[in-house]
């Protein structure tokens, strides 16, 4: 008979949370099964160092099974395994948190809603022994005018129920020949619009009728415990089956978590939610869906599907009307997904008729180039260090987080979000931190921490330049935003190359995503990730993907527009292009 595993306890004490350790499991193994959210970049291979917690009581086994004594020093959570009950405490830049969702809403105005979802209020006879037909056969004859032909069996369940509660009075929520829901007269009519991100998740709320915005909200993506990049996070999910099952349902409990909060803060209920649209990159896209990604993590880099798919959200199990609808916005081709066919949506005003670029910065970074009529797109992948990830003192832009970082009186300064005592390094920080270093001499043109200036040190053969006391930048660093920043160039220049255009014609550069909403232009010019150029033709536009996803949520036109987006795009696989890594090596440097 096999033996059962010895279950251990874990308290994760500052997020007053707990888990249920197995013997051989890892402290950040049981808290991924768990749902507590810790930032594990490289996934939990030990290699990122983003998982830090400290034991407050009782005993762990090193990751060589010997046994430790109580200590108090931080440790990698995914080295850590418990021998019996324990106590930790999480590192504050390893505590996934809630984000910023900031979006430019000068053009969310002019959305005037003409939703997929059609919504009639419907009153009928009350049955009597004369009069006794069935309820739903009535509904189909009272509804048969505005063309619907059929109801919906969870819908249908409802009803009997509804319709005596509210004195034969309810409001019908029609998509196509089909009603889909019921619901007490009056009620919203609610659509959820989500953004799913590599490393974070924007969601809307948003009456259908009125197009209002009732709430927004950002969480981290629960997939980031598998690894900050998308090699990772698919090489988990070809394993097998059971594998990318456990992908998907994370990517499930991302678009759940965002639906439950924001109808609790208005008073409502998730069923009340009869229309979703979400957009993501190619890999997020398949993932959600349970779709092989084997053959789109290698090349020739070939996606299941890039046309629109609209399929019922009970399918995915979505927290949400059980007949409503997810849209899943189209795809370009390689890893340019719908959440750049969005970001292009949002901002058609701003690249129509001139010529410009779209960046939407983040761990996979989408570029296009508008010009001549044309659309030339390619997905760079940039990884997670300029959105703080794979950085040593790298974390989410949450409170403590460095924003900003400048000289004053020629000394290293900063400014932390909330104006809180600075623990690590966001996005925007890792960028100007970048600037103010070569622009300091610390570090040279090549990215070569400079060891005879005082604020460079050598600790445990690592060498590093001190921000602010706790908060490093090792020589690492440097090198994963060489990686991250070259690849985002020469992806720029190989565009304009391919459209046969100098950088000086661009009359406009679109920075979408959170990371575009507050990095500082002046320092991304200064470390070449962005072309030398007035100030004035960059336009920061915040995340254009969250409110292309909103356009589509309330207009069918709007969705039909974004295929068309799609299918005008020219994806470029930037790897086959002749002289791709002459231009790349030819970035690196600052």
């Amino acid at each position: 008979m096999k033996a059962v595993p010895n279950r251990y306890r874990v308290r994760f004490e500052n997020l007053d949370r707990e888990s249920t350790c197995l013997e051989g499991e890892t402290v950040f193994q049981s808290a991924r099964r768990a749902g507590v959210r810790i930032v594990g970049a490289c996934g939990g291979r030990g290699v990122c160092g983003t998982c830090m917690v400290r034991v407050l009581e009782d005993e762990v086994d090193a990751a060589s099974g010997s046994r430790t004594p109580r200590e108090r020093k931080w440790q990698r959570s995914c080295e850590l395994h418990p021998g019996g009950d324990c106590w930790v405490e999480v590192a504050p830049r390893s505590v996934a948190r809630v984000v910023r969702t900031e979006v430019d809403e000068r053009d969310a105005h002019a959305i005037a809603p003409d939703s997929a979802v059609r919504l009639h209020e419907v009153v009928l006879e009350p049955a009597t022994l004369a009069s006794a037909r069935a309820d739903g056969d009535r509904m189909i004859e009272a509804l048969r005018p505005s063309g619907v032909r059929r109801l919906d069996l969870a819908a249908l369940r409802k009803l009997p129920a509804l319709l005596r509660k509210n004195d034969w009075r309810v409001r019908a929520v029609c998509l196509g020949e089909e009603a889909i829901a019921f619901a007490a007269p009056g009620r919203p009519a609610l659509g959820l619009a989500v953004d799913l991100g590599t490393t974070n998740c924007a969601g809307y709320l948003l009456d259908l009728e009125s197009g209002a915005l009732l709430g927004r909200l950002g969480i981290e993506n629960p997939q980031a415990s598998y690894g900050a990049d998308l090699v990772s996070r698919m090489n988990f999910a070809i394993t097998s089956p059971e594998q990318r099952e456990e992908l998907r349902q994370a990517a499930t409990t991302a678009v759940n978590e965002l639906a439950r909060s924001l109808c609790e803060a208005v008073g409502a209920a998730p069923e009340e939610i009869v229309d979703v649209a979400i957009c993501g990159n190619t890999a997020m896209h398949h993932l959600l869906l349970g779709l092989p990604v084997r053959q789109l993590g290698r090349a020739p880099y070939v996606p299941a599907v890039c046309q629109v798919i609209d399929v019922r959200a009970r399918d995915l199990d979505l927290a949400c009307a059980p007949g409503a609808s997810a849209h899943l916005m189209p795809n370009v081709g390689g890893f340019v997904g719908g959440d750049h066919v969005a970001a292009l949506l949002a901002t058609e005003a701003r690249w129509r008729d001139t010529t410009a670029l779209v960046l939407d910065i983040g761990t996979n970074t989408e570029i296009s180039l508008a010009h001549a009529g044309e659309l030339l797109t390619a997905s760079c992948p940039s990884g997670p260090a300029l959105e703080g990830g794979h950085i040593s003192s790298g974390m989410r832009a949450a409170e403590g987080a460095i924003e900003q970082v400048f000289l004053e009186n020629g000394r290293i300064a900063v400014k932390a979000i909330g104006d809180e005592e600075a623990v690590g390094l966001c996005g925007s920080g890792v960028v100007d931190a970048m600037a103010v270093l070569v622009q300091a001499g610390i570090a040279d043109r090549g990215g070569r921490l400079n060891p005879a200036r005082p604020e460079v040190r050598d600790r445990d053969g690592t060498r590093e330049a001190l921000l602010v006391p706790g908060v490093t930048f090792t020589q690492a660093d440097v090198r994963s935003v060489q990686l991250a920043k070259a690849a985002i160039r020469s992806g720029i220049d190989l565009l304009l190359r391919e459209a046969g255009i100098d950088e000086r014609m661009l009359t406009r550069v679109i920075i979408a995503g959170a990371f575009g909403s507050y990095i500082r232009v002046e320092s991304a010019v200064a470390i070449g990730l962005l072309p030398s150029l007035p100030l004035e033709r960059f336009e920061q536009v915040g995340n254009a993907a969250g409110l292309g996803v909103r356009m589509a949520l309330l207009r069918s036109d709007l969705r039909a527009r974004a295929e068309q987006i799609a299918r005008t795009c020219r994806y470029q696989q930037l790897g086959a292009l002749p002289g791709f890594q002459k231009v790349f090596l030819s970035r690196i440097g600052f």
